[in-house]
């Protein structure tokens, strides 16, 4: 194994950035000031970079949302969930007929409430999300800093974190909780690397907050440290995982939306014992399945970007290995696609395992072996990328196209607080309201629910919409829905791509 505790004892200069000291001085404001002129070049080119990843992220989604290419799932259900919290309302969402923090336990939302008294707004959502996401290169700098003993390097380290390109596809997947996780979990690694346990325990707090599935990195992150730095710190962050999720899953969850869990059917084979029943009596049909359906390309892409070196440090790359399993073993596509949020969480192990590698190798070789990761990464950024600059970038509307204008200028006649059903993208932009659906709901139940026990059936709440917005232009099934109720409303506006009804009958 790749790993020896000797750099642990480098006790870093001031100069080397004053995030990286070992001493602890009370806080003034001349004292940031001195410590703000210590920070390297490298350090501020590192904050510069992230600086410029977050406004280049914002600015896709933004984009992306101002050309109604957000929906319900996954960013209008946070956003209506949070604004009602904001507001005083439980957190149920119409638009997936669900509590917010039953379909998930992220209670890491809560703390978004007071950017949502200030700016209460979907944008709000996708900013926070490419902040934090961006934010995560600088605790990977700091750390990459003690690894390597170079600036330069790490200042590689950081690059290799904002151009990954499961992170930039997971970043730009809607909005979700999970990418809280990109910052959290590199302040996790760095507190522990570097023994700052006061801060670990707060990184460690807000990342079980995130999400019930975190527990998957926690507990052998926690193992981990409990084995090379501290047996109790590492065994209570492993028992905390457990208890926390146990807790979110079985009483929160449970509480609310009457199951631990909605996703079960995502584990193979029936769930953990089949899967296990499988695996012992038809050994090769499950080696067909796991290497099925891109399973194998994914395993390809998650490591090819690290030009695979983190194996040179299995015991730290370990860490991500419960993570990646169950993205390859599960059911549903998404989760081994880079191209949405479940990846993230393993990315900052894989990138400390691969730091460790290179830190072995020696000046010399180390710093060849980081040229050619810089240059994998590079490559994958621009091939497997779905942003921008991509050899094969995302197809969207954009802001100034005039399907969006038209479908953003006509929903400004419907009155604050009415309730509504539209069409999905549109929903993102109307979800303010403690009732807001997307056709063909509440008229017919489609995703909605704790289950799919209500799906095809009218909704009770369907008597109480009062507008309904749709595109001109709709698909034989959703036309065929509107005709079924259609006659309760009247058109009130329209455009060239565009109609708005409004309820004449009860």
């Amino acid at each position: 194994m790749v790993y020896s505790l000797r750099w642990l004892n480098r006790r870093a200069h001031l100069g080397n950035d004053c995030s990286v000291t070992t001493g602890h001085k009370r806080f003034t404001f001349l004292a940031l000031q001195v410590r703000l002129k210590t920070v390297s070049p490298w350090g501020w080119a590192v904050l510069v970079m992230c600086i410029a990843h977050a406004t280049w992220m914002s600015w896709i989604a933004i984009d992306l949302h101002n050309g109604l290419g957000t929906f319900s799932y996954d960013v209008g259900l946070y956003d209506q969930g949070v604004w009602l919290m904001s507001r005083g309302h439980a957190p149920f969402v119409t638009l997936m007929g669900r509590n917010l923090l039953g379909d998930h336990a992220s209670l890491i939302l809560v703390l978004l409430i007071p950017l949502y008294w200030i700016v209460p707004s979907t944008i709000t959502l996708l900013v926070v999300q490419a902040i934090v996401v961006a934010g995560g290169a600088i605790p990977m700098y700091l750390l990459a800093q003690r690894i390597l003993g170079n600036r330069a390097m790490a200042f590689c380290a950081a690059f290799l974190w904002l151009a990954n390109p499961a992170l930039n596809g997971g970043a730009m997947e809607n909005f979700h909780p999970d990418s809280f996780l990109a910052l959290f979990i590199p302040l996790v690694l760095f507190a522990a690397f570097s023994r700052k346990w006061k801060l670990f325990a707060v990184a460690v707090l807000l990342s079980l907050l995130v999400k019930e599935d975190v527990l998957l990195l926690m507990v052998p992150l926690g193992l981990y440290v409990a084995w090379r730095f501290d047996r109790r710190k590492g065994l209570l962050t492993a028992l905390a995982s457990v208890v926390v999720t146990a807790l979110g899953m079985f009483v929160m969850m449970k509480h609310l939306i009457g199951v631990p869990t909605r996703n079960a059917w995502r584990i193979p084979y029936g769930g953990p014992m089949g899967f296990m029943k499988e695996l012992v009596t038809n050994p090769l049909g499950v080696g067909r399945y796991l290497l099925s359906e891109g399973r194998a390309k994914y395993l390809f892409q998650m490591a090819v970007p690290f030009g695979g070196l983190f194996l040179a440090s299995p015991w730290i790359a370990a860490i991500a290995l419960p993570v990646i399993a169950s993205n390859i073993a599960s059911t549903f596509w998404y989760q081994h696609n880079i191209q949405y949020h479940y990846s993230i969480i393993a990315i900052a192990p894989l990138l400390v395992a691969t730091l460790f590698a290179i830190s072995s190798l020696g000046p010399k070789w180390g710093r060849v072996a980081m040229a050619t990761v810089v240059s994998c990464t590079l490559a994958t950024f621009l091939l497997w990328g779905i942003h921008p600059l991509a050899m094969h970038p995302r197809q969207s509307l954009t802001a100034g196209s005039p399907f969006a204008q038209a479908g953003l200028e006509i929903i400004k006649e419907i009155p604050s607080g009415a309730v509504v059903s539209a069409y999905d993208p549109l929903t993102t932009h109307l979800g303010h309201r403690q009732q807001i659906y997307f056709f063909p709901n509440p008229f017919k139940a489609l995703y909605y629910g704790v289950d799919d026990s209500l799906e095809g059936k009218p909704l009770p709440e369907a008597s109480e919409v009062e507008y309904v917005v749709l595109p001109r232009a709709l698909g034989e099934e959703l036309l065929w829905d509107w005709s079924e109720v259609s006659n309760q409303f009247s058109e009130i506006d329209s455009n060239q791509y565009w109609q708005l009804f409004r309820r004449v009958k009860p």
